[in-house]
């Protein structure tokens, strides 16, 4: 990256005072172990700490844990007790309650990625590198920058990666994403009006498939099953196993039944009203489907029941 574009990380905060959890009186040892949830990103993934010393934490506290990735800030999601059979002796703990200067900080970092991020997505342009550079994030304590990014082909940002670090002088770590995660990031509005599913409540992306769409009697033309990230929508999963069970029981498409009106073809099915559509001589009706009862496949058929 060229001299000009180097971003200083030197970062000037007010001295921070820590907000010490509530310390309470020992207590006999209780059979529940609580378990703090903690989610970092609108829409993230939830993950588990201990309380340690916060025994007085609230859903919507901010605190300071230590991750993976480095020391962040994350929101309190809930509190749940484990019966002792359960119990998660391996979990890391929470530090303490987030301050306001841990806020500012962090706000001051993310303003920091943001600078990066468009020097990154400029130089992508600029050297027609086929890679969508989606989110960079520092951690709270500056000494590690996590850049997410998405390609389609192979590409070798190393280089890239080794130049960040000399200059920011911090630890870089370059991880690719898919495009399901890509547009989560991005956040939006999907076809249905609504802001995304995966950037609202979607934690985990759960394989969906046409053969959900055709139980559901989903158009299939793709502009209609697709998402804004080019693959299929995930709310086509949503209820695809109550469509499943409202199935059952019901005759096939294509097979001759008998109803109270006369024989047919079943050319439609309603499951959730649980109604079957056929096609007489020369009408369509619908049936209830416990008024149908479905005839072997050699019934003689008297005239044509639809054409093909």
């Amino acid at each position: 990256m060229e001299e000009s574009e180097k971003v200083e990380t030197e970062t000037e905060v007010p001295a921070e005072e820590p907000v010490q959890c509530q310390e309470q009186s020992p207590k006999p040892e209780q059979s529940e172990q609580p378990i703090v949830g903690v989610r970092f990103q609108e829409g993230g993934k939830i993950y588990s700490f201990l309380p340690g010393s916060c025994t007085d934490l609230r859903p919507g506290d901010f605190v300071v844990v230590d991750t993976a990735w480095g020391r962040q800030i994350g929101r309190v999601t809930f509190i749940r007790h484990l019966p002792p059979e359960k119990r998660r002796d391996d979990l890391k703990t929470v530090l303490r309650r987030a301050t306001g200067a841990d806020l500012a900080l962090r706000q001051q970092w993310e303003e920091k990625a943001r600078e990066v991020l468009l020097q990154l997505r400029a130089r992508a342009l600029r050297e027609s590198l086929p890679v969508k550079f989606a989110t960079a994030e520092y951690t709270l304590d500056g000494k590690r920058l996590t850049i997410l990014y998405e390609t389609e082909a192979r590409v070798d940002l190393e280089a890239i990666r080794q130049e960040l670090s000399t200059n920011l002088q911090t630890q870089v770590e370059m991880r690719q994403i898919g495009p399901r995660d890509r547009a989560k990031l991005l956040g939006g509005y999907g076809a249905c009006g609504e802001p995304r599913c995966c950037s609202r409540f979607l934690s985990d992306f759960s394989p969906v498939s046409i053969r959900m769409g055709k139980a559901q009697g989903i158009s299939l033309t793709p502009s209609d099953i697709t998402g804004m990230c080019g693959r299929l929508r995930c709310c086509i999963a949503y209820e695809y196993e109550t469509y499943q069970e409202a199935l059952q029981g019901l005759p096939k498409l294509k097979s001759m039944v008998r109803t109270p009106r006369g024989v047919g073809k079943v050319v439609d099915l309603a499951p959730l009203k649980r109604t079957v559509i056929v096609q007489m001589e020369d009408q369509r009706v619908e049936v209830p489907a416990d008024e149908v009862e479905v005839l072997p496949k050699d019934f003689p058929v008297s005239g044509p029941q639809e054409d093909e």
